[in-house]
């Protein structure tokens, strides 16, 4: 059903009630409404105050539910005018005269959407029949190539194991959003909420969680918010619906300077917050994506509430030969040495395809085997992480890089003045930044990475 569609029954319905078509502030409001904005937003759109949005809607809802005899509300307009026209139980044509008179007995309780039954209830919750989504921060998919593994691995954990807690991560360019998006795109229409948020501005606890209820607190019907003299915290919304949260660029929550996952001062809540969402019962999912994970997120873990964690790798072989096809770098011989030199990570193999292709296709050729091109935008990518780095990591990082084979814990322990205990803490920080590659005992930094810290030092 059009958004043309939606609006033209609607105009239909106020009409028969009022005796006048919709003016221009209540379309705004409808086409907000169907574009799944908030009212926020629409306010800002027509320059309007959220406050005379927020009554204009209002008064819309009611004047829907009172003519077709069932509850209207901001977050089920669409699926209530899309079911109508299907169903054809409004007969709209040209000719119709006479007033709408449709009373049918509601289909669940307004508050409660039909999907809102407890795990012990059904294993496989069906559809909700009104989901709202707020992806309004959820970038675009842009150019996608196959993860059909983590899409279903992630799928699995999601939707057949039900994990409450999920973290992805992977060094900077591997394609962690990317893959969220896709799989925010294949399983949305699961949840009854679905919400991506990203953290970038680095929001406090208390900044975030309003948002989050505010959005909560719109999407509810009117005579739901009457009996609440406040608004619940963020858990209890999660606990009463079934939500899908994916909170991206999670690592501007941690320190710089320090190991990975070390929480900025004023920002512990989020480590409770995250306890609550492994602990509490609830069918809600919450999606942690970034260069990091929470350093408390591991300690989690017990065989009865297992955190999966995915940590992103490159792309196989075919995939990654995609993205050199696709930046015309078809006639290249030594297309496998490349994958494997920029680990089949699609931002660095865009990059470097970027820069043979502007200066020369043959130019891989002409350089040595071992050479590794650093283009600018590459560089500036890999800098934004080292600065994330601690001071111990750096030096470890620097060490390993001057070495042209793995070298094992032991030799590391007698080329350094770092002791046992801080050295493994390095270590299995860098792990979890994707910044050195552990082979059985022995560690490595990546080619890409090693040239980049030659260079700097």
């Amino acid at each position: 059903m059009s958004l043309e569609e939606a609006l033209k029954m609607a105009d239909k319905i106020v009409f028969e009630k009022t005796g006048q078509h919709l003016d221009d502030l209540q379309k705004a409001v409808l086409q907000g409404t169907l574009k799944r904005k908030r009212y926020r937003q629409i306010a800002e759109d027509f320059d309007y105050s959220e406050s005379c949005i927020r009554g204009v809607g209002a008064e819309l809802w009611k004047i829907l539910s009172e003519e077709l005899g069932e509850d209207v509300n901001k977050s089920n307009f669409r699926s209530t005018m899309e079911r109508f026209h299907n169903s054809n139980i409004l007969n709209f044509t040209e000719n119709v005269s006479g007033s709408v008179n449709i009373c049918q007995k509601q289909r669940h309780p307004p508050d409660i959407p039909n999907s809102h039954k407890t795990q012990q209830e059904t294993s496989h919750p069906k559809q909700p029949a009104t989901p709202d989504q707020d992806l309004d921060e959820m970038p675009d998919l842009g150019d996608f190539y196959n993860r059909t593994t983590e899409l279903e691995t992630l799928t699995t954990w999601i939707l057949q194991q039900h994990c409450r807690l999920i973290a992805l991560t992977g060094i900077i360019g591997i394609g962690k959003t990317t893959l969220a998006v896709k799989l925010v795109q294949q399983i949305k229409d699961n949840f009854d909420y679905v919400i991506w948020r990203s953290l970038e501005t680095s929001p406090t606890f208390a900044e975030f969680q309003t948002d989050l209820v505010q959005f909560f607190s719109e999407s509810q019907p009117q005579n739901a918010l009457e009996n609440t003299q406040k608004p619940l915290p963020l858990i209890k919304y999660l606990q009463k619906y079934r939500c899908l949260v994916i909170l991206d660029d999670i690592h501007h929550l941690f320190s710089s300077g320090e190991l990975a996952g070390k929480y900025k001062p004023g920002y512990e809540n989020y480590d409770c917050f995250f306890k609550q969402i492994e602990k509490l019962s609830h069918q809600s999912c919450l999606l942690l994506i970034g260069w990091e994970q929470p350093i408390k997120l591991p300690q989690l873990k017990s065989k009865k509430t297992p955190i999966p964690i995915l940590q992103l790798t490159g792309l196989d072989f075919a995939s990654a030969r995609e993205i050199l096809r696709d930046y015309g770098l078809t006639e290249i011989e030594k297309w496998e040495k490349i994958i494997h030199l920029y680990q089949g990570n699609p931002s660095w193999l865009k990059s470097v395809a970027t820069q043979i292709q502007e200066l020369e296709e043959n130019l891989i050729e002409l350089l040595p085997d071992d050479a590794i091109l650093l283009p600018e935008d590459l560089k500036d990518n890999l800098q934004q992480q080292s600065d994330r780095l601690s001071q111990p990591e750096k030096q470890i990082l620097s060490l390993l890089a001057t070495k042209n084979q793995p070298i094992s814990l032991a030799q590391l322990l007698e080329t350094t003045q770092t002791s046992p205990s801080d050295l493994l803490n390095t270590l299995q920080s860098l792990c979890r930044r994707s910044l050195i590659e552990k082979q059985e005992n022995l560690y490595t930094v990546p080619p890409v990475l090693r040239e980049y810290y030659i260079e700097s030092d």
